[in-house]
C-alpha cells in the first residue's frame, strides 16, 4: 500500500563533530527521536537541512541507513537521494528502497544548465529504477533549475511513481498553478517556511519544515488549526512563528538549526565547510526568538 503524506514533514540536520569531520550519528537518533515524539507526521533525511550534498558516499550511506533504521517505521520516511548525476541519484534511490524508506525525493541539480527533455529522462530513468513513490523537489535557489509548473505536471504524468511535488520557490502563485492545472489531483507540498500558512490555504498537502526541530509543536498546531478549518487561529499560530521561520530561511538551514538545536540541548555540530555557523550576533537573534516562542 502507497504511503499518503500530509502534516508536518520534518527535516533532519546531520550532525558532526566540532571539527566537521566525523559523523555523530548518536546524536542524529536523538534529534530523530526528538522529532517523532513531538508528533510529526513524517521525516525527511539528507535534504537541504541535512547537508546531504556534502557527504562522501561512504557518509551518505552510513546516514541513510542509521536514519530508516532508527525512524523504525514509526512514521513514514521520505530519503532525498538528489546527485549531480543520473545514475549516483538511482544507486541512492535504490539503497533508500533496500533499507525500507517509504518514498524518496529528487532534486535535480546539474552543474550545466538542464533542458526539459533532460529532466524529463533523469525522473524517468530514477522512477523505472525504483518501485517507491516519487516527490519531485523543484528549489531552483539550491539545484539551479527552475521547473516550471507544466514541466512538472508533464513529468508526474509520464512517471507513474512521481506522485507528488514540493514546491520551494517561494512563489505563492506556483502552487496555485499547480492546484488549478493538476485539477487538483497533483498532492503538492511546501518547501517556503514563510509561506507556509498561505501554502495550506492554496491546497499543499503538508509542509516539509526543518523548523520542526525547533518549534515542533507550533507547527503542528498550525496544521491542526488549518485541518479545523480555523483560519483565525491559523492566523495567531503563523505570525506568532513568522519572525523565526523568516530568521531560519536568510540565516540558512544548517546553521540556524544546529545553532538551534544546541540551544535546546543537543549539540550537533556545526555545518560542514565551506558553510559557517552562525556568528555571536546571529546566535543571540535566535536565542532571543527561541526565547519568545517559549514564553507563549
Amino acid at each position: 500500500m502507497t504511503t499518503e503524506f500530509h502534516g508536518i514533514i520534518g527535516y533532519t540536520i546531520t550532525p558532526f563533530s566540532q571539527d566537521g569531520e566525523q559523523l555523530d550519528l548518536p546524536a542524529l537518533g536523538q534529534s530523530i527521536d526528538r522529532l517523532i515524539d513531538s508528533g510529526v507526521q513524517a521525516i525527511a533525511p539528507l535534504g537541504s537541512t541535512g547537508e546531504g550534498a556534502y557527504l562522501s558516499d561512504s557518509e551518505w550511506h552510513q546516514v541513510a541507513q542509521y536514519s530508516l533504521e532508527r525512524i523504525a517505521k514509526r512514521v513514514p520516511s521520505i530519503v532525498s537521494v538528489s546527485d549531480l548525476t543520473t545514475a549516483g541519484a538511482i544507486r541512492r534511490a535504490r539503497f533508500a528502497q533496500q533499507h525500507g524508506a517509504d518514498a524518496v525525493m529528487v532534486l535535480p541539480s546539474a552543474y550545466w544548465k538542464l533542458s526539459a527533455a533532460e529532466i524529463l529522462t533523469h525522473y524517468r530513468s530514477i522512477g523505472a529504477a525504483v518501485d517507491l513513490p516519487i516527490m519531485l523537489y523543484n528549489n531552483p535557489a539550491t539545484s539551479g533549475t527552475d521547473m516550471p509548473v507544466e514541466l512538472i505536471l508533464r513529468i508526474v504524468s509520464e512517471v507513474d511513481n512521481v506522485t507528488m511535488v514540493k514546491e520551494s520557490t517561494g512563489d505563492i502563485q506556483r502552487m496555485h498553478r499547480l492546484q488549478l492545472l493538476g485539477e487538483g489531483q497533483v498532492p503538492f507540498y511546501n518547501g517556503c517556511n514563510p509561506l507556509a500558512l498561505e501554502a495550506f490555504v492554496a491546497g499543499a498537502k503538508g509542509w516539509c519544515t526543518a523548523a520542526a526541530n525547533l518549534i515542533p509543536q507550533l507547527n503542528l498546531q498550525l496544521y491542526q488549526a488549518v485541518l479545523d478549518a480555523d483560519l483565525k487561529q491559523a492566523q495567531a499560530l503563523f505570525y506568532h512563528q513568522l519572525p523565526l521561520l523568516d530568521f531560519i530561511l536568510k540565516g540558512g538551514l544548517p546553521a540556524t538549526i544546529k545553532a538551534g538545536l544546541a540551544m535546546t540541548g543537543l549539540p550537533v555540530g556545526e555545518p560542514r565547510r565551506p558553510v559557517f555557523g552562525l556568528d555571536e550576533q546571529a546566535r543571540g537573534t535566535l536565542e532571543r526568538l527561541l526565547h519568545d516562542l517559549r514564553g507563549h
